[in-house]
């Protein structure tokens, strides 16, 4: 979290009080503060509703102690409502606060339009009742999906394991295997080479490319309206479609070393690292982002498909690179650095195989990711449902026993 406009004194030693912003951690019923300021301005007091009105618009939580807030953050305090009705009723207006936001940077509603909606205001033991039965009823809810998101991550767990073995071990289980001598690979199949990047390029000049330096390409040069510019997020997401950042065909010019072509691999360097993905055929002109790097590799020694298996789920791939930087953790990928990073190469009928089989399983893994996703979304839309319908009245709960509440 960043340090709030309206107070210089934020600090990430605890010391002061919590300070929360539209920013802060809505992702519990509680805030989580990662700031604490000497002097804030403006207090929010426990059992205070804490609504975002700047991006994200209708994020809520219950203070469960005295907070510091910033822009972007009211507080709702209970005058003549239960604390938690006013929790679930506030979290109702998420859609109408949205569709009233405006703004150019980022959408927000003023705290006079959250002060004029209109909400439903039954009396003090009706309020009870539904905080009650909604307690109960989200709790089961909640439940539900912490049993179903750790079985996703063990899915994805599986997935990386399998092909970590499948590049670096190979598929079969009982062939020969020699000691490479290095560390973090170990044993590898006897007969598998073992190579370096740079040998392994196609032998045309740019074959490991890192995209240009900020001073060649300015944010300014990105509101053309010709060529494409491929980022990390086409990469991440394997989608170069929805890219709506441009140069023109004169800085084009500028820039014809960058251009991307069908079939490289293009590697994310910052932030999300390591992240990769193969330009396909038919995809509209377009060059390197900066934090992007273009890879052109040799199809007669080392296949697309294998390697970007590799580098993606591969361990070694990323102690390579660790070990090539002489570093602990990696931040950034650079391209120099990258031309001496080891790869294991099986020969190309072998790799077939293995892109084969792994194409196959990750497809059954993703499958069951998918299946399980959906129940995840199903039971939050659920619950989403199920708390505007009984705050708004239409799920009359005046007349249910205690006892109901958990069937």
């Amino acid at each position: 979290m960043g340090q709030s406009p309206e107070s210089e004194d934020c600090n990430q030693d605890q010391e002061g009080i919590p300070f929360l912003q539209g920013n802060a951690d809505f992702s519990c019923m509680n805030p989580v503060p990662s700031v604490w300021c000497e002097h804030p301005n403006k207090f929010s007091e426990k059992d205070d509703v804490l609504l975002s009105v700047r991006a994200p618009v209708g994020a809520v939580n219950i203070a469960d102690q005295t907070y510091g807030i910033g822009r972007g953050l009211c507080s709702i305090r209970p005058k003549h409502s239960h604390k938690k009705y006013l929790y679930y009723k506030t979290l109702c207006l998420a859609d109408e606060l949205n569709r009233m936001a405006t703004g150019s940077t980022y959408n927000a509603v003023s705290v006079e339009q959250v002060n004029n909606v209109l909400v439903p205001n039954p009396d003090s033991e009706e309020q009870e009742n539904i905080a009650t039965y909604l307690d109960r009823k989200t709790e089961q809810i909640d439940d539900l999906i912490a049993k179903k998101e750790p079985m996703i991550e063990l899915l994805k767990e599986e997935r990386t394991a399998i092909i970590n073995q499948a590049v670096t071990k190979g598929l079969d289980l009982h062939v020969e295997m020699k000691d490479t001598g290095i560390e973090w690979l170990g044993k590898i199949p006897k007969h598998w080479q073992i190579r370096k990047l740079k040998y392994v390029l196609i032998s045309n000049k740019g074959s490991l490319k890192t995209g240009p330096f900020g001073s060649q390409l300015k944010q300014s040069d990105m509101q053309g309206s010709d060529v494409k510019i491929y980022n990390q997020r086409s990469v991440i997401d394997n989608d170069f479609d929805s890219n709506d950042l441009y140069i023109s065909n004169d800085k084009f010019d500028e820039l014809r070393e960058f251009e991307i072509f069908p079939d490289d691999i293009l590697l994310t360097t910052r932030g999300t690292i390591g992240r990769c993905a193969i330009f396909p055929k038919n995809k509209d002109r377009g060059v390197l982002h900066p934090c992007l790097i273009r890879i052109q590799l040799n199809q007669n020694i080392i296949l697309n498909r294998f390697t970007q298996y590799f580098i993606q789920d591969a361990q070694s791939f990323y102690e390579s690179v660790k070990y090539i930087s002489d570093a602990t953790t990696i931040n950034v990928i650079y391209g120099e650095k990258l031309r001496d990073v080891i790869f294991v190469i099986p020969d190309r009928s072998e790799q077939y195989r293995i892109v084969d089989f792994l194409d196959d399983k990750t497809a059954q893994i993703s499958a069951r990711v998918m299946k399980e996703q959906k129940v995840i979304d199903l039971l939050k839309e659920y619950r989403t449902a199920l708390i505007s319908e009984v705050v708004t009245g239409k799920i009359d709960v005046r007349s249910m026993r205690s006892e109901q509440y958990n069937q």
